[in-house]
């Protein structure tokens, strides 16, 4: 038998024991704000693709020596005798590209480009992920500091923001990287110029990120929940770390996604310029460096880490753009 239904002048109307018959036996659950963004992400499938690629190149960079020892050569292993000794190109078409050498071989030194390709991943992902996480923490607290408690300390950091912004990266980094020591700090080296890479792009791109915060956080000291923590007696420490910094995940996390192709892009063009990473280490940026010399007579040693460059820092933006509107829809 079916549940009572009361007629009435406007129509039928179902009993409450219909609406409890209907949702007998289902459990109602509520969802987190972070489920509800991974429900949202998830529907976008260009995000979704973009964050795998992203995935595989992280992994790609962790397990080089791995992968390298299963499907390359050694990243400084020499093959001239498959060069042409005339133009020092490969002698088998495609560059080169085998079962053995799966993107071909690199022009006069017949180093495997593969291997070189999977090893230049290191490089640009620790340079861009390291530098993103120093901007962000100086941003981030400088940003807070200045939101929250206004006055001439919002006045001091914002006119501390201008000159930052002001200063010219690219010239300021290429000044930097010519005069540093062969050893500095216990680092020597490429370690030693990664270092000041990380460095030199993190600590002058902070205010980017910084004016964001400090958007946000003028908003939400305004807010109701701020309010009613200091009616509680509680001090200005305690409501930035308990309210605030938990509010402002969603816009720090996004635009940290789309810091990280920046500064990849920086670092290549710093190593193209002969300034970042010094050979026989691979990075993208210096095999660039090496390409434009032989690109009439090997085209593909160009194209090959020119795409892998364009693939990384356009997965890193379709993902960073998908995950700015599942976290903030009203922003589409």
């Amino acid at each position: 038998m079916g549940a009572p239904v009361e007629v009435t002048g406007k129509g039928q109307e179902a009993q409450p024991e219909s609406v409890l018959e209907g949702v007998r036996g289902k459990s109602i659950q509520g969802r987190s704000l972070g489920q509800i963004a991974w429900m949202r992400l998830r529907r976008d499938k260009v995000a979704m693709a973009g964050g795998v690629v992203i995935v595989l190149l992280i992994l790609m960079a962790v397990f080089a020596p791995l992968i390298v020892r299963l499907f390359g050569h050694p990243v400084n292993e020499y093959h001239q005798e498959l060069l042409d000794p005339t133009f020092g190109s490969p002698m088998t078409p495609l560059g080169g590209m085998s079962s053995d050498f799966l993107l071909g071989l690199e022009p006069t030194t017949g180093r495997d480009l593969f291997s070189r390709i999977v090893y230049g991943a290191r490089v640009s992902l620790l340079v861009g992920f390291l530098a993103t996480v120093v901007a962000a923490v100086i941003g981030t607290t400088m940003g807070v500091i200045a939101g929250y408690f206004g006055g001439w300390v919002d006045t001091l950091i914002s006119r501390l923001m201008d000159v930052f912004l002001a200063f010219p990266l690219l010239l300021f980094a290429i000044a930097i990287v010519g005069v540093i020591p062969d050893s500095m700090l216990g680092l020597t080296g490429n370690g030693l110029r990664i270092g000041v890479l990380v460095f030199v792009i993190g600590f002058f791109s902070w205010p980017y990120i910084g004016r964001i915060v400090r958007g946000q956080t003028l908003s939400l000291r305004e807010r109701e929940f701020v309010d009613a923590a200091r009616s509680m007696g509680a001090r200005g420490p305690y409501i930035i770390v308990k309210e605030i910094l938990p509010n402002l995940v969603a816009p720090i996390l996004v635009y940290s996604t789309l810091m990280i192709p920046t500064n990849i892009l920086f670092e290549a063009a710093l190593s193209f310029l002969g300034l970042g990473i010094e050979p026989p280490m691979p990075a993208w940026g210096n095999m660039l460096t090496t390409a434009i010399g032989i690109y009439q007579v090997a085209p593909y040693y160009v194209v090959i880490p020119g795409l892998a460059i364009f693939v990384t820092v356009m997965a890193f933006n379709v993902f960073g753009d998908g995950l700015r509107d599942a976290l903030d829809p009203r922003t589409r």
